[in-house]
């Protein structure tokens, strides 16, 4: 018999815990804290954190240093810390980015050690399958096997069955307004073992450093910790249950943005007036100027959900009728934030890398995006990008060899696009959206 490796034993170990916890919803755990410190999930864990690349927190030190250090030998501390009670989290590293589309706001972004994100990621891997035994079908945001398109396909399916109203909000400042006392009680709904309640008490109380000075609240889930997405789901798994007997329509949820989609005005604004009423009761509020309740029909407005913007269109069919159903294509900041992307990657300052090089970023770019953007209608703004795309690099080229962009476009001509291996987003890579026909290959293992 093969040897079962130390990643089939983490799965193997949230498998036993999904299926006891599917199997009694009334269960309450107790004996989850030693398997947190089991050296195959803090080594999973450690796989994670690497994979992510993500910067240094107050202690500066980075992946590079963890790895220079030992990983072993950090490892080996952290289950000698936690199994002997001596682990402390440090205080993250608040930091400030611009919203996407909005550079006057800026959003905060707390970045705990690498140590403390080991930590971290191996608590969500315990935690997280008792919750997802729990979790509604209307939340698709951060959860396994679940993503943004199964999101977008509901609202595909559910257009074409006729709901013409959608009611479009999300929570404002989710993960900082969280009070502490109720997302512990809804976590102690499942888990009952003191140490690790104690070390998630832990984790949301390690507070925030910045300019110098520690801050601590007793609210929110810090933005930025690996084990915040799956605490923030906890939380408004609340709000998904008390729907299901105080809402109106369907609702559709990716963590904290939330969609209503509707048969008439009136339900639309039953379910915004539900949606205050239960977030209210959470100790959330709704973000007003993202409030608003569209009517979708053709040729009037639409709306933007996960980076997508909807519309209602209308063909004809074989036989002389008319047919209503949701196209969906990037939405004009997701365009914006493309070509942004594309300029910086073929910026001025970088001349002096060679052009294989920058050709390889743009791939990379290029592929990830239309990963993503390619379930839609999507042609057009492909053929924008990819001419944007060709007109930089022409540029690119040009600027190098001190020439004008003629020169540049004779050589592409003459076969450098070919050489070089750029990637090309018209072959063939747009899946348009259809009515109740899963836009995977696979019906996913959820479904």
């Amino acid at each position: 018999m093969a040897r079962t490796t130390k990643q089939d034993q983490v799965r193997e170990l949230q498998r036993t815990l999904y299926r006891a916890a599917k199997a009694d919803p009334k269960r309450r755990f107790h004996a989850l804290f030693d398997k947190v410190h089991r050296r195959d999930v803090l080594g999973r864990a450690w796989d994670e954190v690497r994979a992510n690349r993500g910067a240094a927190g107050i202690d500066r030190q980075t992946i590079a240093d963890i790895e220079e250090y030992g990983v072993v030998r950090l490892l080996d501390e952290l289950e000698r810390d936690l199994k002997d009670g001596s682990y402390r989290t440090l205080p993250a590293r608040r930091v400030f980015i611009p919203k996407p589309g909005r550079p006057t706001e800026q959003r905060p972004l707390s970045i705990p050690a690498v140590r403390d994100r080991i930590v971290q990621a191996a608590t969500k891997t315990v935690i997280e399958p008792i919750f997802e035994a729990d979790f509604g079908q209307c939340s698709f945001g951060f959860r396994p096997r679940r993503s943004a398109h199964d999101a977008l396909q509901v609202l595909v399916d559910e257009a074409w069955k006729g709901k013409r109203w959608v009611a479009e909000t999300d929570i404002a400042s989710c993960y900082e307004e969280i009070p502490h006392d109720r997302l512990m009680s809804a976590i102690e709904e499942r888990i009952c073992d003191r140490k690790l309640l104690k070390l998630l008490r832990a984790m949301l109380r390690s507070g925030v450093m910045q300019d110098g000075a520690v801050t601590r609240s007793a609210a929110g889930t810090p933005q930025g910790g690996v084990v915040s997405p799956v605490l923030c789901n906890v939380y408004l798994h609340r709000l998904d249950r008390q729907w299901q007997t105080r809402g109106h329509g369907i609702l559709v949820r990716y963590a904290d943005d939330l969609l209503a989609i509707c048969s008439s005005r009136q339900e639309a604004q039953a379910a915004l007036d539900a949606l205050r009423a239960i977030l209210g009761e959470l100790g959330l509020r709704l973000k007003e100027p993202k409030t608003r309740i569209v009517e979708l029909r053709d040729g009037g407005e639409g709306f933007v959900f996960l980076g997508f913007e909807h519309r209602l269109a209308t063909a004809r069919t074989r036989r002389g009728g008319q047919v209503e159903f949701l196209v969906r294509y990037p939405s004009p900041e997701a365009m914006r934030r493309a070509r942004r992307r594309v300029s910086e990657i073929t910026a001025r300052r970088r001349l002096l890398l060679p052009v294989e090089q920058i050709v390889q970023e743009l791939n990379l770019f290029l592929r990830g995006w239309s990963g993503y953007f390619r379930y839609g209608s999507s042609s057009l703004a492909f053929h924008q990008l990819m001419v944007h795309t060709y007109d930089r690099l022409c540029m690119f080229v040009a600027k190098r060899h001190k020439r004008g962009r003629p020169y540049a476009r004779w050589l592409f001509a003459r076969g450098l696009r070919r050489r070089v291996g750029l990637f090309d987003l018209h072959d063939g890579r747009v899946i348009a959206p259809r009515a109740n026909k899963p836009w995977r290959a696979k019906p996913n293992a959820a479904r």
